[in-house]
């Protein structure tokens, strides 16, 4: 969701340039400026427009949108806005970027029917409310919040891409409904088990990196799932994958494992990430020689990497090898 390259609408923030080299004016630093200095100032020069970036303007305010009639693509990224609102009368939005700006609630989005885009990541929201009315959000961003708990999203039934990575979830939990759900990201939470994903049939991408999991399970539903994030966990079995014959993609990177198993009944495997494990007997790397779609494998930093003859062993057991760590083969 970058907006490099996005047309400004014509429009523009009224904010003064920083006086970086007086002396005689205070200091700056982004986020963190003092509350007396002047604020970016929104003001609108076409109000046909139909998409209007302001980000990075040091607004600290939502104000002066009325205008606005036509617009669907809505920027504030790297302000400094502390609310949302006064946005009731941009019906006819449909994507609206708050990312980093210093947000606590979610609110005063009921309006907003058509919006199908929503990126509040990067802010200090605690809660997951006041989506009631947001039937057509496709792609909903939270990350890098203090959101606790997965709460308020099963209405969604247009979903397919929900972000709750970097947040203070213990559980997942409340996803019933989610039915066009395909990528879930919970990666750097505190979830402990893998659960309650049942429901999500049409999951194709799923993360759950950096969090406190021991055992691969709850998958057997996701007959659809073509990439797992599990990395930085506490696996030490690779279990649980028998009906994901989808899988492309499966990073296990920075656990407990010693031995490869579990995923030689996997016919459209492309990438196996087990760097930074527990392996170091050849006679466990023998069992990918049914993966003959494997294009990439990491095993750096494992015991097995310390072979001074680690790379042609792994070319000669798995010929039809693209990659084998970070360095292609020739």
């Amino acid at each position: 969701m970058e907006s490099d390259g996005k047309s400004n609408g014509d429009a523009k923030a009224g904010s003064p340039p920083e006086n970086v080299d007086d002396p005689s004016q205070p200091a700056t630093n982004g986020a963190g400026d003092d509350d007396d200095e002047k604020s970016g100032e929104i003001l609108i020069i076409d109000p046909d427009t139909e998409e209007l970036d302001l980000n990075h303007h040091r607004i600290r305010r939502l104000e002066n949108l009325e205008p606005l009639t036509k617009i669907e693509r809505l920027w504030l990224r790297w302000n400094l806005i502390k609310k949302i609102e006064n946005v009731e009368t941009l019906v006819t939005l449909r994507e609206l970027e708050l990312y980093d700006n210093q947000i606590t609630i979610l609110e005063n989005l009921d309006t907003l029917v058509n919006l199908e885009v929503l990126d509040v990541s990067f802010n200090r929201i605690r809660e997951i409310k006041g989506l009631e009315n947001l039937l057509n959000l496709e792609k909903l961003f939270l990350c890098a919040n203090k959101i606790s708990r997965i709460e308020n999203v099963n209405h969604l039934q247009k979903l397919t891409l929900l972000e709750l990575g970097d947040n203070k979830i213990r559980k997942i939990e409340n996803l019933e409904g989610l039915d066009n759900l395909t990528n879930l990201f919970l990666g750097k939470n505190k979830i402990t088990k893998i659960e309650n994903l049942g429901s999500l049939k049409n999951l194709e991408i799923l993360s759950l990196q950096s969090n406190r999991l021991t055992k691969i399970e709850g998958l057997e539903e996701l007959t659809k799932l073509e990439q797992l994030y599990l990395s930085e966990n506490g696996f030490s079995v690779i279990e649980g994958l028998e009906n994901n014959l989808e899988l492309t993609t499966i990073d296990l990177a920075v656990n407990q494992i010693p031995t490869i198993s579990g995923v030689k009944h996997l016919p459209h495997l492309q990438e196996l990430w087990l760097n930074t494990n527990r392996i170091e007997n050849w006679n466990t790397v023998e069992i990918l020689t049914s993966n003959k779609s494997l294009v990439t494998v990491y095993l750096e930093h494992n015991p097995i990497a310390k072979d001074p003859a680690y790379r042609r062993k792994l070319r000669l057991l798995l010929p039809w090898l693209r990659q084998i760590d970070a360095t292609l083969c020739r």
